[in-house]
């Protein structure tokens, strides 16, 4: 079958959750065998491992002008042709990577409700292209915040069927005013009715889906207007982080971008407290991820925290997509303290092909996600993790025991192959029509 994935990019600056996500849900795609089209919207995508096989559509620049200051009516188009070249996209791409909504409202609201004047245009654009060009079988679009293009599709296309996945919406939308994200999730409830199917990536995150669709009174659904809700854990290619080699001096691995909302801070209190206490002889730490303009400020106050042992710290100043999965064949141990909760961790994901166990608080999908592949402490805070650090590291034989669930969970749940049978077999089932 030959499937359109519409995905959102991030600037390319730093280790974005959601760009990995979508890179991994179309290998598996490709994987189970079918012609994938790679179709972004906001920003261009910059990776050679990841390209776009489409134009650019909803470019940021012009659909945040058009928003903002051409409500009632499209914006000139002489006006979208200058927003949307390279110069004010690569603008735009420097200034990516923010962790609020604030000023973003309209253009959220409009992704989610598929109403505007800005949003009516370029989402017809896009149809054109996927209708007349394209001619898939089915679209992938892989957030419910961009619900209101499944709304849109089912409008000018009625028997082009809809994937939609729902993952992690509330740590944007409730960024927004109140009143704004509660139209929010009344947009999403509302239009995943327009979707064939919606996939989540945890069990956690599927009863959140639930509660929300509950809340704004759109579940259950007597008149079966509402797709089924599947679970589909990514899978990552085992192969690429298979390693027998670890190293010598125990190492602790962070992963992701290097901001508050991820807790990096917090695993750098416990690492002091770990070098103090020395029960760990010749410890490490290894930091990546990269990192945006917005984190500068909070990255030095982390070097100062870690300034009495910063030899025993290496902090990977940029971030390559191409060279990422060698991180974790240099670390022991793989820990990220998020402030806020998450569907899944791919971090854990890629750390678990490594054979690398997780140390991980007990909050949102982690408890799930890491299984017997690690240690889930209960108190978020520097002393908790430091004491589950201690305890992975400083027990004979119990690393060991977690890196061989790490490798067994990666088998049989995180692998693409795996990934790739669970959405074929969801593919399979939405009936499609030759």
């Amino acid at each position: 079958m030959k499937i359109v994935c519409i995905i959102t990019s991030s600037g390319d600056a730093y280790y974005c959750g959601n760009c990995f996500r979508d890179n991994l849900m179309a290998q598996a795609m490709k994987q189970a065998g079918h012609q994938v089209v790679i179709m972004p919207i906001y920003l261009p995508l910059k990776q050679k491992e990841f390209q776009a096989d489409t134009p650019l559509f909803f470019p940021a620049t012009s659909y945040y002008v058009g928003q903002k200051f051409f409500r009632d009516k499209p914006m000139p188009s002489w006006l979208k042709k200058l927003l949307g070249a390279q110069p004010f996209l690569d603008l735009a791409m420097s200034m990516a990577g923010t962790t609020t909504s604030d000023g973003m409202e309209d253009m959220t609201l409009s992704m989610i409700t598929g109403e505007g004047v800005t949003f009516g245009y370029m989402v017809q654009e896009m149809i054109d292209w996927i209708v007349n060009k394209e001619q898939p079988d089915a679209v992938y679009i892989s957030s419910s915040m961009l619900v209101g293009i499944a709304k849109a599709l089912k409008e000018h296309a009625p028997s082009l069927k809809v994937i939609c996945l729902a993952q992690d919406e509330e740590v944007w939308i409730d960024g927004l005013r109140e009143s704004d994200a509660a139209q929010a999730w009344r947009g999403i409830a509302e239009n995943l009715k327009y979707a064939d199917a919606v996939i989540t990536t945890s069990e956690y995150y599927k009863n959140k889906v639930l509660g929300m669709l509950k809340s704004n009174g759109q579940w259950p659904n007597d008149k079966g207007q509402y797709p089924s809700i599947h679970i589909v854990y990514p899978g990552v290619d085992i192969q690429q982080y298979a390693t027998e080699d670890h190293p010598v001096d125990p190492t602790i691995g962070f992963f992701y971008r290097m901001n508050q909302a991820d807790g990096l801070d917090v695993l750098a209190n416990a690492f002091v407290m770990l070098k103090q206490r020395g029960s760990i002889p010749n410890l490490k730490l290894r930091i990546g991820g990269g990192y945006t303009s917005q984190d500068k400020a909070f990255l030095k106050g982390v070097k100062q925290i870690l300034a009495p042992y910063i030899k025993d710290v290496v902090m990977e100043d940029t971030y390559d997509w191409e060279h990422h999965a060698e991180f974790y064949k240099k670390i022991s141990v793989i820990t990220v303290p998020l402030q806020f909760e998450e569907s899944v961790g791919l971090y854990l994901l890629e750390a678990f092909a490594a054979g690398v166990p997780a140390v991980e608080p007990n909050i949102g999908s982690f408890e799930e996600i890491v299984g017997k592949a690690g240690i889930i402490y209960q108190n978020n805070d520097a002393l908790s993790l430091a004491d589950a650090l201690e305890e992975m590291l400083a027990t004979p034989g119990l690393w060991q025991q977690f890196s061989n669930a790490a490798k067994t969970l990666s088998d049989e749940r995180y692998n693409v192959i795996v990934t790739a049978r669970r959405l074929d077999q969801i593919i399979t089932n939405l009936n499609i029509k030759k």
